[in-house]
């Protein structure tokens, strides 16, 4: 699932009577960008430190989950064959969960197994292409997708299908909460933080005033803010379908996909923004309330 731009409200650095400032910094991760802007308080490390702490759980959220690159924990579950089992992170079996919970609560809307359907479309990491595929080629794909075939034992991970599972739809709301967490032990209690478009905000700004994000208008030509949100400890996300989609002979196909049909969705709402205590939930509900 693509989610979209929320983008902050805020000046590089702003002072305050006190000497306080914010402090910023950031880089790629997950195929897009995270950034951080904070507070620093009395006994958090300093900047250089903060972003080695923060870089590094964002590594290893990709190596355990990352469904485009090939030495990844959950892509390495991901070519076993049905009937296999494999001991995998918490961390893993905490979303898998997750992702369970959302699935029964949305009647089957949201499932982390539809990678081959995506595959199949041409929106997933093997895939080969936009296409149409054919109504036997979404049957034979659907037989591996559902939250059915999976099954935890203890630490181990099973599989009764050859099902792929993609974390994509709430994997960067789950490493938002999990950097969140970590600040909060080291001393930072304000700040905004954005990992690929979703984003959590604690705390105020030096001069008193709330952290402020702007929703993006659902348009493909230009970035603009449709609504201006004050956080404090909340998360957000935003999932649309307006600018990942393929067109053929005139009939316009989203990346969105619906589990139970196989197809893209054909509605015309174009986006959702769920806010939540937990960015994880909110990444979550942002993609199955696209699809429903």
């Amino acid at each position: 699932m693509v989610k979209l731009a929320l983008f902050a409200l805020l000046a590089s650095v702003l002072l305050a009577g006190c000497g306080e400032k914010i402090e910023e910094f950031g880089g790629q991760t997950m195929g897009s960008h995270y950034s951080l802007k904070y507070l620093a308080g009395e006994g958090s490390p300093e900047p250089a430190a903060l972003k080695a702490e923060v870089e590094a759980l964002l590594a290893q959220v990709d190596q355990q989950m990352s469904t485009w690159r090939s030495d990844s924990e959950l892509s390495e579950f991901n070519r076993l064959p049905a009937g296999s089992c494999r001991v995998m992170p918490d961390a893993v079996l905490t979303l898998v969960r997750a992702g369970e919970q959302l699935s029964r609560d949305s009647g089957g809307a949201f499932d982390l197994t539809v990678s081959p359907l995506l595959d199949l479309w041409g929106f997933g990491p093997q895939s080969r292409g936009e296409r149409v595929p054919t109504a036997e080629e979404i049957a034979a794909a659907r037989a591996n997708v559902g939250h059915q075939h999976l099954r935890i034992e203890g630490q181990q991970l099973c599989k009764s299908a050859a099902v792929h599972l993609d974390f994509n739809s709430i994997a960067a709301g789950y490493t938002v909460d999990l950097i969140a967490a970590h600040l909060g032990e080291l001393a930072v209690s304000s700040y905004l933080l954005d990992v690929t478009g979703e984003i959590r905000a604690a705390g105020r700004k030096p001069d008193g005033s709330p952290w402020r994000i702007a929703i993006e208008a659902p348009r493909d030509d230009q970035q603009v803010a449709q609504k201006v949100l004050n956080l404090d400890g909340l998360g957000v996300s935003t999932s649309g379908d307006y600018r990942n989609y393929f067109e053929r002979d005139g009939q316009r196909y989203s990346h969105t996909l619906d589990p139970q049909t196989g197809a893209p969705i054909t509605h015309r709402l174009a986006a959702v923004t769920v806010v939540d205590a937990s960015t994880l939930h909110a990444d979550g509900l942002s993609t199955l309330l696209m699809v429903l």
